[in-house]
């Protein structure tokens, strides 16, 4: 039995549907350290977050922005708070307080 191929947009199709029934990543502190850092001229925040071992990329939104009380920069070590979820273009850390 040969097995059926799926594109890439039905891998992260699915795996944003799985990631977003996962109660956990709903609501999830992550430690880390800021690099690559963009403040668009949209108002969204675009970074890295990175560890030793590993990074996720992150976005903030503009509603959110408005309520940091520091700005954000590379080599920042910063506790977020957010929502995991799939673009299914790319993969981003999202809805970040």
């Amino acid at each position: 039995m040969k097995p059926e191929a799926i594109s890439v947009s039905e891998l992260n199709k699915y795996i944003k549907d799985r990631v977003a029934e996962d109660e956990y990543l709903n609501y999830v502190y992550v430690k880390g350290e800021i690099s690559n850092f963009k403040h668009h001229y949209t108002g969204h925040m675009y970074f890295t977050l990175k560890d030793e071992n590993s990074l996720i990329k992150c976005v903030m939104f503009k509603t959110s922005t408005a309520t940091l009380n520091f700005v954000p920069k590379d080599g920042m070590k910063v506790l977020v708070f957010g929502t995991v979820s799939v673009f299914e273009r790319d993969r981003y850390i999202s809805n970040l307080l």
